[in-house]
């Protein structure tokens, strides 16, 4: 028996309904609210298609056999307990469900549908990480008032505080949840460094596929990793004394760096180049670069100096 559109009596289409933004922020139906998540099936799909009119209906499509759905479906669950009644999750085992997931057009999972006004109005596909359903989830609600921070946000505010073991177990947790979104794997090996263990961060560094490994956010990575290790330590760094040569300067600068004091290690690297550009073979304006690619493009550190690094070269 073929899944009704309530609005039509037809068959149900994927089209997107015109009054889809005005539903999705639609109340509850009057009366006892239904529950906020529920397995869907033969037996009550038509009913959630109707509710759908007043509700919106975001309809997991999964199957026991996939892991990704595995990842999936708690985030989702606790997201739909966050938005507290803006919208139901309806599970669909696709595996016990063969006919509706045909006539939703289900081809792959995990397959998530936004159902509103009876219609389909969006969806993705893949075991999307929490940071990006939030952000597919406000483009049709808005966010929940105490709405607490993602995880994404919990461990880079705990690796600014300089909290890099909290930092690296939210990152590890990330990553296990989702294995094939690299950028995860990316910031563990930030954390990684961060926490002192440069040797697992660049192994896992060096086991990303090719484009991720060459990509500017490892190798700001593995730059921070090779600053740790060309800067002096204390007993190199105590040894200079108040030698005020060159060399001593550039060491100055790096072990700066490598501590993280970045404005300081380039207002030194930037000062270095001023008085001997010829250092080391331009040895300062090539950790300059370096320091960009660790901090990145969009830093501002990155975006200040690097109008500092114009002006003095031209």
């Amino acid at each position: 028996m073929p899944i009704v559109d309530p609005r039509t009596g037809e068959p149900l289409a994927s089209d997107t309904p015109s009054a889809a933004s005005d539903a999705a922020t639609a109340s509850a139906p009057a009366g006892e609210a239904p529950e906020v998540i529920v397995d869907a099936d033969a037996s009550n799909i038509q009913q959630l298609l109707e509710i759908s009119m007043q509700v919106p209906v975001l309809l997991d499509c999964w199957a026991p056999w996939c892991e990704p759905c595995k990842n999936l479906m708690p985030v989702l669950e606790k997201l739909a307990r966050e938005y507290q009644g803006a919208f139901i999750l309806a599970k669909l085992n696709i595996e016990e469900n063969q006919e509706i997931a045909a006539q939703l057009g289900v081809r792959s999972v995990p397959d998530v549908k936004l159902i509103s006004q009876g219609g389909l109005v969006d969806h993705f596909q893949g075991a999307l990480p929490e940071k990006q359903i939030r952000e597919w989830l406000g483009r049709y609600f808005p966010a929940p008032e105490d709405a607490p921070a993602s995880p994404e946000e919990q461990a880079a505010e705990a690796l600014a505080a300089g909290d890099a073991a909290t930092a690296r177990a939210l990152y590890e947790e990330l990553a296990q949840q989702n294995p094939q979104h690299y950028p995860y794997q990316v910031d563990l090996a930030r954390a990684l460094v961060a926490e002192g263990n440069a040797a697992d961060a660049r192994a896992l560094l060096d086991n990303l596929p090719p484009e991720e490994r060459d990509a500017a956010p490892a190798r700001g990575v593995r730059a921070s990793i090779e600053f740790g290790e060309e800067a002096p330590g204390a007993d190199e760094l105590a040894a200079l004394g108040d030698r005020d040569d060159s060399e001593a300067r550039y060491l100055r600068a790096l072990r700066r760096v490598a501590d993280g004091d970045y404005e300081a290690g380039l207002d030194a690297l930037l000062a270095l180049m001023k008085t001997d550009r010829a250092y080391g073979d331009d040895a300062a304006r090539k950790t300059l670069l370096r320091v960009f690619d660790a901090l990145g493009a969009d830093h501002p550190l990155t975006v200040s100096y690097r109008r500092k690094l114009f002006a003095l070269l031209y």
